[in-house]
């Protein structure tokens, strides 16, 4: 067997470090260990994937190596068989995204025009480098595991392994397609796992109040609140609490709707100095209460769900924290929305594409980005009367973790276990 030879009193790791892989290599010290407990007990170690879109890896994911390579040689010493095999993310964003800059890429159309086999042969060959280059970098960190045999999801077997799990599902009936709001990239064009909605940043949104006129009834208005103007062409309803108060309040020659406790704040905000309360109504006597969507005429599918378009009950979802107690209610771009809107029987209209550019049933607005149709939304508001304060609010925001375009909530058809 060889040897490492005598080793300097001073730690010289770029002259040391090489010699000791070398003799590692030369001498199969990875092979005899696991050899000589191949009749031992097993220990199951399952590797998280890291993604090989890079060819160096992030110190975290350095990190994440170490602290398993210490429990692998820790089980070891206990006289276990361990399964060390690594393994490598090879699907998903990361690396799509990676290879759609590197081909100067902006959208899906790119990629479709590009050729999608030569997109998907380009992402392999960039992800089958890349792992190359980091199983390099993990055994020069000491990390003894089985770098000549790492599981690839890129793999037929890997691959046809997770069509058989999904087959399973769908022959017990756990896999079922349906409709349901998921955090959406119109960046990427997907949809996000719920624990991928993890980066946030500071976002100056519009915040506005709107008046929805009372149907049949002269100069009475459902006050509602939103920082997001643009799903106002989605509305279909307005939720209120059964056990909250709300009060008419005459403001300027016409009655508002709004609770109770958020009377002092919402007309401070709004710099209304001069009001009256005309009636008290629980929040129970509002249900079925009708209104006209202020921008019926300007949105092409809201003539088509006129008549959801009244007051429906949560005692869950409507606060007196925030807004005005009447909860704008938008099926097709809310979670709790669609939740209410599923028990109430409410469509959930979603007029948007996967590039978040409003479709054809947004009517004026088709074509516009959602985000920049905002302003639009609020002249027109304004033009009609309907707006009854416009402010502006700093907030957090969820933004994409790949690509860090912000989000928007959206319905969309999904495969679900």
């Amino acid at each position: 067997m060889g040897k490492v030879g005598k080793l300097s009193q001073r730690y010289e790791p770029r002259k040391f470090e090489p010699e000791i892989l070398r003799y590692w290599d030369e001498n199969r010290v990875y092979e005899k260990l696991r050899a000589s407990l191949s009749d031992k007990p097993k220990f199951y170690f399952l590797d998280g994937p890291p993604y090989p879109s890079s060819d160096t890896p992030h110190i975290g994911t350095i990190w994440n190596k170490v602290l398993k390579d210490a429990v692998i040689r820790f089980r070891r010493a206990q006289g276990y068989n361990v399964n060390d095999q690594p393994g490598y993310d090879c699907h998903g964003l990361p690396i799509e995204v990676k290879i759609e800059q590197k081909l100067g890429f902006k959208s899906k159309k790119d990629i479709e025009s590009y050729g999608v086999d030569r997109f998907v042969k380009a992402c392999e060959e960039f992800a089958l480098s890349n792992m190359k280059s980091m199983s390099r970098y993990f055994k020069e960190f000491g990390v003894s595991m089985d770098w000549k045999n790492p599981y690839l999801t890129l793999k037929p077997e890997y691959i046809q392994s997770a069509w058989w799990l999904v087959k399973r599902a769908e022959e017990r009936g756990l896999l079922e397609r349906g409709v349901k709001v998921v955090h959406w990239c119109p960046r990427c064009e997907t949809t996000l796992a719920d624990y991928e909605v993890s980066e946030y940043t500071v976002l100056r949104d519009p915040s506005i109040y709107v008046k929805f006129p009372v149907k049949g009834r002269e100069n009475e208005y459902i006050l509602i609140w939103t920082t997001t103007p643009w799903t106002l062409p989605a509305n279909v309803a307005v939720m209120a609490h059964p056990d909250f108060t709300y009060v008419w309040v005459r403001v300027n020659g016409e009655k508002l709707l709004l609770l109770k406790d958020r009377l002092e704040a919402v007309m401070k905000e709004a710099g209304v100095e001069e009001y009256e309360v005309v009636a008290e109504v629980k929040g129970r006597e509002l249900e079925g209460l009708e209104y006209v969507h202020p921008l019926e005429d300007e949105v092409k599918v809201q003539k088509e769900v006129s008549s959801y378009h009244r007051i429906v009950l949560s005692d869950k979802y409507v606060t007196a924290e925030e807004g005005t107690g009447l909860v704008h209610t938008a099926p097709g771009h809310g979670e709790e929305d669609f939740e209410v809107g599923q028990e109430y029987g409410l469509p959930a209209v979603a007029p948007v594409d996967d590039r978040g550019i409003f479709t054809a049933d947004a009517g004026k607005y088709a074509g516009l980005y959602v985000r920049d149709a905002n302003k639009a939304i609020i002249e027109d508001l304004k033009r009609k009367g309907a707006l009854f304060h416009e402010g502006y609010l700093e907030h957090r925001y969820p933004i994409c973790w790949r690509c860090k375009t912000p989000l928007i909530l959206r319905a969309t058809t999904q495969w679900y276990i």
